[in-house]
């Protein structure tokens, strides 16, 4: 059963249960109204006549004449005579009130006969007064009966009764109708949120507004609450597709990237088994070394390095995965204060040791005295080691500079190259994993991971980062930390913007 049919339900039930009450105080209304004024006067009437009963007869004294607006009509029974008397009107009609049995005990009170009188039923309202020898009330020796004709006043009443029950039915059925039609039309929003819903649920179209109509009531909330609702699972569910689209892309060049070198390895390995396998000599000792020639030797120093280079590039991808599962994982690192201007140096001088073409310049690092940040010195080391690993990658004469700078309470450390630089155009997405330069995929060796990881890094330090770069003139990366005491700021990224590098 729907709600509207419910409502509906409910509604025309409460309607007839009040129509019923309300026509049935109208009808004791209109009955005490029509009656009350006969039987107080019936009652008159009858206790109006004088009786005394003694062992011979009843004697009863007629009444004192009063004037009623209508005829009342008078019966006296007399049980020990035997003796019945009328009024006149009663013995011309023939008409007889009924007469209970004499063992009957009969109480003072009012009833209803239907008389037929020439083929017509009469209708009379007849106050009885019982006479008792004795205040026991065991031996009934007479009844006065005082009787008015009430037959137009019953049709009255019995034509009420039926205008009631029929008003009452009409008024139910039109309420019915009507209270259908109004709940259709107040449900009609909770209708359009169903269908809303069940588009969503069949096409998984959460873009779908519930349309509102009407005015901010109940189910005006409700829709508002709803489409807010809608737009923040939209908002969960678009960025969820968009992470485990970017998880099925990092999955699959996560893989791609571990081929390659197990490729490599796999391959050598297989060279080398068939090389040992046909130079092996089971008769002699030493017969595996004595059977390479000079050549068999140079391929097999030549296999063991690519072994060794792909290994040690396989174990780098290896760590550097590792860092971004901790990095999604929530992984929050130790953080102690320390000290910049040792950390830098330390990196400075281990830098030099790195293999590379171009220059490495070390600036004036005197501004880092006395500075501290709060972070993880081993992770701050990577950070720079990082940046200054890829200007060494990308930048195949010229120099590297490492510098430093402060300001607003925070210090900026500036890795920049004379390098192939890039289009600003491509800096938003350098710190995407396995993103590289289009220009640097295939000539230079790399995960495209390491500048996800210093993001990670930044951002755990509460850190920015900012990059000028303009293609074919070179980069310059500026980490940006702050000092211990003071403001933090959000992690963000200065796109990259033109620049002339000198």
């Amino acid at each position: 059963m729907t709600i509207r049919l419910r409502l509906t339900l409910w509604y025309s039930a409460l309607l007839a249960m009040t129509l019923l009450i309300f026509g049935f105080a109208i009808y004791i209304f209109v009955n005490y109204n029509t009656y009350g004024q006969m039987k107080d006067q019936l009652k008159g009437e009858a206790d109006s006549y004088n009786v005394v009963v003694n062992e011979l007869n009843l004697l009863i004294a007629p009444s004192q004449g009063r004037f009623y607006e209508r005829s009342f009509y008078l019966q006296i029974v007399r049980y020990k005579e035997g003796i019945i008397n009328a009024s006149k009107e009663l013995l011309s009609t023939g008409i007889k009130y009924p007469i209970p049995d004499v063992k009957e005990k009969v109480q003072a009170g009012f009833i209803k006969a239907n008389i037929k009188v020439n083929d017509a039923n009469i209708t009379f309202l007849i106050y009885q007064r019982p006479i008792y020898s004795d205040d026991s009330q065991t031996d009934l020796v007479g009844l006065i009966q005082v009787g008015a004709i009430v037959t137009s006043e019953e049709s009255y009443l019995k034509a009420l009764k039926t205008i009631l029950f029929t008003a009452s039915v009409i008024a139910v059925l039109i309420a019915f109708t009507v209270g259908l039609l109004l709940a259709r039309q107040v449900l009609r929003p909770i209708e359009r949120v169903i269908k809303s819903t069940e588009k969503i649920q069949s096409g998984s179209d959460l873009s779908v507004r519930i349309p509102m109509s009407g005015p901010n009531d109940e189910v005006g909330r409700l829709v508002y609450n709803l489409n807010v609702m809608l737009a923040r699972l939209e908002t969960a569910y678009n960025e969820l597709d968009e992470s485990y689209k970017a998880q099925r892309r990092f999955v699959s060049d996560a893989s791609h990237e571990l081929r390659t070198p197990l490729t490599t390895i796999r391959g050598n390995i297989e060279l080398l088994q068939r090389m040992w396998e046909k130079t092996k000599d089971p008769d002699a000792l030493d017969g595996i070394v004595l059977a390479l020639d000079n050549q068999r030797f140079g391929l097999t120093v030549e296999a063991m390095q690519d072994i060794a280079a792909e290994s040690r590039r396989m174990s780098t991808l290896v760590n550097d995965l590792l860092a971004l599962a901790r990095a999604d994982a929530g992984y929050e690192m130790e953080k102690t204060v320390v000290a910049m201007q040792p950390l830098v140096e330390e990196v400075a001088r281990r830098a030099q040791l790195l293999p590379r073409t171009a220059e490495w310049r070390v600036g004036d690092l005197s501004e880092l005295s006395g500075i501290e940040v709060r972070g993880n010195q081993d992770y701050l080391q990577q950070l720079l080691f990082i940046f200054i690993e890829n200007a060494f990658k990308y930048t195949v004469e010229g120099h590297i500079e490492l510098s430093v700078r402060s300001k607003d309470n925070q210090i900026g450390i500036t890795v920049s190259d004379t390098g192939m630089g890039m289009n600003p155009e491509e800096v938003p997405h350098i710190f995407d994993r396995f993103y590289r330069v289009d220009e640097s995929r295939g000539k230079t060796i790399g995960t495209g991971l390491g500048l996800s990881i210093a993001k990670w890094i930044i951002d755990e330090h509460r850190g920015s980062i900012e990059v000028l770069t303009r293609t074919g003139e070179g980069s310059e990366f500026t980490i940006w930390l702050p000092v211990v005491f003071s403001e933090t700021t959000d992690s963000s990224i200065i796109e990259g913007t033109d620049r002339t590098l000198g």
